[in-house]
């Protein structure tokens, strides 16, 4: 009997010995206390954790409208990410958030961290708290570097000590072309995070410290319909670093945002809006080779899932609720998804019904 490539290839990548078990649906839901609020952006919430009853969750915080690149002036708000910083907010119910204010603030002027801090992650680990998240230095320009930064406290509510120094900088191995402010003109890419790297996610796994982060190279390019846009790691063996990036890099070929959960002693990560396999969930035992375990929709923007004990029985137990960003009237705003699991269930229940 003859095949299409079509057969042949979801042969040859095991797509029909797969089957439901990491599939899920979204529903979504508004909180109260961070959601719609005209003026304010709000965005990028980190995962929820629970701390002596507390729900916490860390966010992009900033007021104001943008302006874009090109307005004229360089103090102007280019994006709903830029002039930021990092706040946080508490909850009983994961629906009613009280706004506690700033964790942590811009630099002082010339650092590399003075124009904007934004996109956080939280890491509880030995009684320490570990916010790891993205900055750029003023001007904030489309050729501007962007780095991955830390803060460190001993209790959710801070005080934040911040590390110096950048936990990981782009690799800046391209060449622009001409002067322009242009990312998409190059001499030479470079590596596939030579302009930013962006999104960081910290885990302690296999007894180090693995820190994921999206990478996006200089004169960015489009496959397939999607933007070039991949997930890197960096592994420590501290959790304040040094960070050395893995020679495996990139490991995604996919992905906006990281959202990446432990499952029974791997890692899982779902890779969204970006690249040629996006809506995808996919799975890697060593946190680094990742294969496609199934085909999502409609996922959430930014999520920020929260954060349970790792599962070893179901796969999307650790994205089972959190938060995310939403976009209306041109304001970010904070709202709720959960999973929903009928239609899996359905079919790893069916012969039960047949």
């Amino acid at each position: 009997m003859k095949e299409s490539l079509a057969t042949k290839r979801a042969k040859e990548r095991g797509y029909f010995d797969r089957g439901p078990e990491w599939f899920c649906e979204f529903k979504y839901s508004p909180v109260n206390g961070i959601g719609y609020e005209q003026n304010i952006n709000r965005r990028d919430p980190s995962a929820v954790i629970m701390h002596e009853g507390l729900y916490y969750t860390w966010y992009t915080r900033n007021e104001g409208p943008s302006y874009g690149f090109g307005s004229g002036d360089l103090d102007k708000k280019t994006f709903p990410w830029d002039l930021s910083e990092i706040w946080y907010a508490t909850s009983t119910d994961g629906v009613n958030w009280t706004e506690k204010g700033i964790a942590v603030g811009r630099g002082e002027a010339g650092s590399f961290d003075d124009r904007s801090v934004f996109t956080p992650e939280i890491l509880a680990h030995d009684g320490k708290f570990y916010l790891v998240y993205q900055t750029v230095q003023h001007p904030y320009l489309r050729r501007s570097l962007e780095f991955i930064a830390m803060a460190v406290a001993e209790s959710p509510e801070g005080p934040w000590r911040k590390v110096k120094e950048p936990l990981i900088k782009p690799s800046n191995d391209g060449e622009w072309l001409g002067e322009e402010d242009n990312r998409f003109l190059v001499k030479k890419k470079g590596s596939f995070d030579s302009h930013k790297v962006h999104d960081p996610v910290l885990f302690y796994f296999n007894n180090k410290f693995y820190l994921y982060y999206k990478g996006e190279p200089m004169g960015e390019e489009m496959f397939m319909g999607g933007r070039e846009t991949k997930w890197g790691l960096a592994i420590s063996e501290h959790p304040e670093g040094p960070y050395v990036k893995s020679e495996y890099n990139p490991v995604s070929n996919s992905g906006h945002e990281t959202f990446l959960w432990q499952y029974n002693g791997g890692m899982a990560g779902l890779l969204s809006t970006d690249g040629m396999e996006k809506h995808t969930i996919q799975y890697a035992k060593d946190g680094i080779n990742f294969e496609i375990m199934s085909v999502v929709k409609n996922s959430p923007e930014a999520p920020g899932p929260f954060r349970g004990p790792e599962s070893k029985t179901d796969p999307v137990d650790g994205l089972k609720w959190g938060l995310y960003h939403h976009v209306y009237n041109d304001w970010n705003y904070i709202a709720r998804y959960d999973i929903n699991t009928e239609l899996r269930d359905f079919f790893l229940n069916r012969k039960t019904y047949e």
